[in-house]
């Protein structure tokens, strides 16, 4: 963020497949966020979307996983996710970010590329997230919270 204007200065993500282990999983997520870590600090803050429970028992338990791997790279370079009260649910961050608290990831999408002012492709096509959405989802989380907080300026920004 310049002058309370978000920039987007780094995106990305990692997947894991059903055939690795946890194990696998897990050193695959630490590792990643890692190096994205050192590439890209420092950092003011680091937040997460609040999860309470997935689809399912192995869903729930995947994303725990994931999040005590994402809680060990961040400790070793003297970080932490902020416990956000209020939480940021899946629903405000769409609320927040789109207007709409059942936004699907497309609009999400567009969302962000608006809010951050990310240029189209010399084709004219918007900026291309990578497949998923969850870069566009991790932004979006970002953005709720500088939208809530009050850290940047709203006006003249209409969301998706």
């Amino acid at each position: 963020m310049r002058n309370r204007t978000p920039y987007l200065i780094a995106a990305s993500s990692v997947a894991t497949t059903k055939d690795d282990t946890d194990a696998v999983r897990n050193v695959a997520v630490e590792s990643f966020i890692s190096q994205f870590i050192y590439e890209n600090r420092p950092f003011d803050i680091v937040v997460r979307e609040d999860f309470t429970s997935g689809r399912n028992k192995r869903a729930t338990q995947l994303v725990f996983g994931s999040w005590a791997a994402a809680d060990r790279a961040l400790l070793a370079f003297g970080y932490r996710a902020e416990d956000l009260k209020p939480a940021l649910s899946p629903t405000s961050v769409k609320k927040i970010v789109t207007g709409n608290g059942k936004a699907e990831k497309p609009e999400v999408a567009a969302a962000v590329r608006k809010w951050l002012r990310l240029p189209n492709g010399p084709d004219g096509s918007p900026y291309k997230f990578r497949a998923g959405y969850d870069d566009s989802d991790a932004c979006a989380v970002a953005l709720a919270y500088l939208i809530r907080e009050g850290l940047i300026d709203t006006e003249g920004v209409v969301a998706a």
